[in-house]
C-alpha cells in the first residue's frame, strides 16, 4: 500500500462513519505511523507502508472508526505550540483553553517571579504553558485524580516546566497564597454528558466533565473559597461553558471580585471569566 492510498481509504473510512475531520484525522494518524510531516501525500505519494506500518495503519484505522480521539490514538496533542502527554484519563487540551493562557499572558506577560495555581489540572497544560511562558513564574497543580497527577507529572518533566503537583479536592489540600489562580473546572450539565460526541462521552473522564445539575458545582466551591488564597490584588481566571459566563461572573461579583470580564473564544461564544481582588 502506498502512502496516498493508505491516506485515501483512511479519509474515506473516516468520512463513512460521519467523522467531520475525517482528512485532517487520516493526515495526523498517517504523520505519526510513517513519521512523516504533512506534506508527504503530494511530495512521496508512491511511497509504501513498511509492513510495520501497515500493521499500525489497519489498529489505528479500527480505533478511529469506533470514534476513539485522535489524541488517544497517538497519546498526544498540541497545546499552546507545546507537545502534551494525554490518556484516557484526563481531558485532550482543547484549542479554546488557549484563550485561558492567553488572557493571563496579556495582563502578566511583564511581570516576574508570579506565583500560580492551577485547580484541576488534569493534563497540567495551563500551568506548564504558563511557567513556560512567563518570566521567573512559579507553580502548583491540584487534581482529585492521582491517574490525572501522573499524566501532568510526565508533561512537566518533559517540558523541565518546575511545576509543583498535589492531590486535593480543589483546595483542601492547598497551602499558601498565590497571585495568581486558573481552572478548567468540570462544567458539562449532568444530563447533558450523554448528549456529547462519542469521542467525549465513550473516550473522556466524566469526573473532568460532569458540573452537576447546573453545570455550576465546581464555580461555587472555587470561587468561594478562592480568596482565602490570593494575595492581595490577585486575579482569578476560569474557563467557562458557552451559556455559563454571565452566571459565574455574578458569583465572582458576591465574592467581592473587582473588574470582572468576560472573553469571547474565537467562535464568538464566551469562554473565560477573570476579576482581581
Amino acid at each position: 500500500m502506498t502512502y496516498f492510498e493508505a491516506y485515501a481509504e483512511l479519509k474515506e473510512k473516516l468520512k463513512n462513519k460521519g467523522i467531520e475531520e475525517a482528512a485532517n484525522d487520516a493526515e495526523l494518524l498517517l504523520m505519526h505511523i510513517c513519521k512523516t510531516g504533512r506534506n508527504e501525500k503530494f511530495m512521496h505519494p508512491d511511497r509504501l507502508l513498511t509492513q510495520r506500518e501497515e500493521e499500525l495503519f489497519n489498529e489505528y484505522s479500527l480505533r478511529r472508526e469506533k470514534r476513539e480521539p485522535v489524541s488517544q490514538i497517538l497519546g498526544r496533542s498540541s497545546f499552546m505550540g507545546f507537545d502534551i502527554q494525554v490518556s484516557k484519563d484526563v481531558l485532550t487540551p482543547r484549542a479554546d483553553t488557549e484563550i485561558l493562557v492567553e488572557e493571563v499572558l496579556k495582563d502578566h506577560g511583564s511581570k516576574e517571579a508570579l506565583n500560580i495555581l492551577d485547580i484541576c489540572t488534569g493534563t497540567g497544560c495551563i500551568l506548564l504553558s504558563l511557567l513556560k511562558l512567563l518570566k521567573s513564574a512559579k507553580g502548583t497543580g491540584a487534581d482529585i485524580s492521582g491517574e490525572a497527577l501522573a499524566v501532568a507529572e510526565k508533561n512537566n518533566k518533559e517540558l523541565d516546566a518546575g511545576a509543583s503537583f498535589l492531590r486535593s479536592d480543589l483546595f483542601e489540600n492547598i497551602r499558601g497564597t498565590y497571585d495568581i489562580i486558573v481552572s478548567n473546572p468540570p462544567y458539562i450539565k449532568s444530563d447533558e454528558i450523554e448528549k456529547l460526541m462519542p469521542e467525549v462521552r465513550e473516550y473522556e473522564p466524566h469526573i473532568a466533565l460532569d458540573g452537576g445539575t447546573d453545570g455550576m458545582a465546581f464555580y461555587k466551591r472555587i470561587i468561594k473559597a478562592a480568596p482565602a488564597f490570593l494575595n492581595s490584588g490577585g486575579y482569578i481566571y476560569l474557563e467557562t461553558g458557552y451559556d455559563e459566563a454571565t452566571e459565574v461572573s455574578e458569583l465572582l461579583k458576591t465574592a467581592e471580585f473587582k473588574e470582572i470580564k468576560t472573553i469571547k473564544d474565537y467562535g464568538g461564544n464566551d469562554r473565560v471569566v477573570k476579576g482581581h481582588i
